[in-house]
């Protein structure tokens, strides 16, 4: 048991920090009101090595570890919420599914250049009537020949309008229900491809989120992913790394509010004495402080069982329901510590509150990851190894 991070990772938590704190944070604010960020930002992430950061040198990555992943969530979320979630989407949901369940084909074709971010991947698999009940969804995916032809909506998907590359589900055959999902790559450009943004959101509004509409698209069958069937546990495995990446930038979100309120605490004086003398202030502060410490041990737990190539649902799910739990309350306190100035965009705790509340819906809600908890400790859920897993670390040639 290592406490300790590598040179390598803190050099990485170096580069990232000073990103953030040169390139966004100046501009966040402005972003956020005007609903989008500047994009030679996916420039830069590419230069940095980010956009591929656990993806192996051979596939264009950077070739560190999972938890090299994490440290870079945790710091871009530090900035804004919308730049981890484009990360979290690309690199967790797409790209290391790509690692885990893509062909060689489908690994030199669309994992190579989304890991030097020349491409950018995306997920599709919430729609308007099936977010927790994956089975619910409607899309379909009928097979004519050499082809599939997708009939279909999505919705809540993340970099809708930007992405190039879209790992969509769609039933195969309904009548099976979960084992009739299967799982597609879709190219933005394919006929019958539209998306269109969602607008008026409550929070990480930088962040470009929408829907995703298929109608009569047609997808080469070397362009499915896994076998026909195999979609609902590609979906699942697929959360497994996005959700460790949310939990990862709670870990930022956390962070960040324990430096606004603290920077705001010396700067604030009521009734004689700076408002961190007051001991209810003082008690959320030291809140904070526990929810960043105990989310950031959960979270490397998780990246560390990764690297050694063990099955880690159980733990992702911990990590993921407990991380963002402690980042919404540290965000609702910190917007407390700053009182009426909490409530205005003057500071930017009113936007850590309002970006810190969708991680506790998507990707699982707080509700279902309750459930899936108290399943495990009742014997009632078990896992076992999937037929593809993740790469350990350190990589193989």
């Amino acid at each position: 048991m290592n406490f300790e991070m590598s040179t390598e990772q803190e050099m990485l938590r170096k580069t990232v920090r000073q990103f953030v704190d040169e390139e966004i944070i100046p501009y966040i604010a402005k972003w956020d009101a005007e609903g989008g960020f500047d994009a030679k930002i996916w420039s830069r992430l590419a230069e940095l090595g980010l956009m591929g950061v656990c993806v192996p040198e051979q596939y264009g990555g950077s070739g560190m570890d999972y938890n090299a992943l994490a440290i870079v969530c945790e710091e871009l979320e530090r900035g804004d919420t919308a730049f981890r979630t484009a990360v979290s989407v690309h690199t967790g949901l797409n790209s290391m599914t790509l690692m885990q369940w893509g062909t060689e084909e489908q690994k030199q074709r669309y994992l190579v250049p989304q890991a030097k971010g020349v491409r950018i991947g995306a997920f599709g698999l919430t729609e308007p009537g099936a977010g927790s009940d994956v089975a619910a969804m409607s899309t379909t995916a009928v097979r004519d020949g050499d082809h599939y032809i997708l009939n279909g909506q999505k919705t809540w998907i993340s970099l809708c309008d930007i992405a190039d590359h879209f790992i969509v589900f769609a039933y195969t055959d309904k009548s099976k229900k979960h084992h009739g999902i299967s799982a597609f790559i879709v190219e933005r450009s394919m006929a019958g491809f539209t998306s269109k943004a969602i607008k008026g959101k409550y929070g990480i509004r930088a962040g470009n989120t929408g829907e995703l509409f298929f109608e009569d698209l047609r997808v080469p069958i070397e362009n499915r992913l896994g076998e026909e069937g195999e979609g609902f546990k590609i979906a699942m495995s697929a959360l497994d790394n996005g959700r460790f990446t949310v939990a990862a930038g709670a870990v930022g979100l956390i962070q960040a509010c324990i430096e606004a309120s603290v920077k705001y605490c010396h700067e604030r004086e009521t009734f004689g004495k700076p408002i961190g003398e007051h001991q209810l202030v003082g008690r959320m502060i030291a809140n904070m402080e526990a929810g960043y410490q105990m989310s950031r041990l959960l979270v490397y737990r998780v990246g560390e069982l990764k690297n050694k190539g063990v099955r880690n649902t159980r733990e992702t799910s911990l990590a993921k329901w407990q991380s963002c739990d402690f980042a919404n309350k540290a965000a609702d306190d910190a917007v407390q510590i700053h009182g009426a100035y909490g409530y205005s965009d003057e500071y930017p705790v009113a936007r850590y509150l309002r970006n810190s509340k969708a991680p506790v819906i998507y990707e699982g809600t707080r509700e279902i990851h309750t459930i899936m908890q108290a399943d495990y400790v009742l014997g009632r859920r078990q896992d076992k190894p999937l037929k593809n897993m993740l790469p350990k670390w350190p990589f193989e040639e």
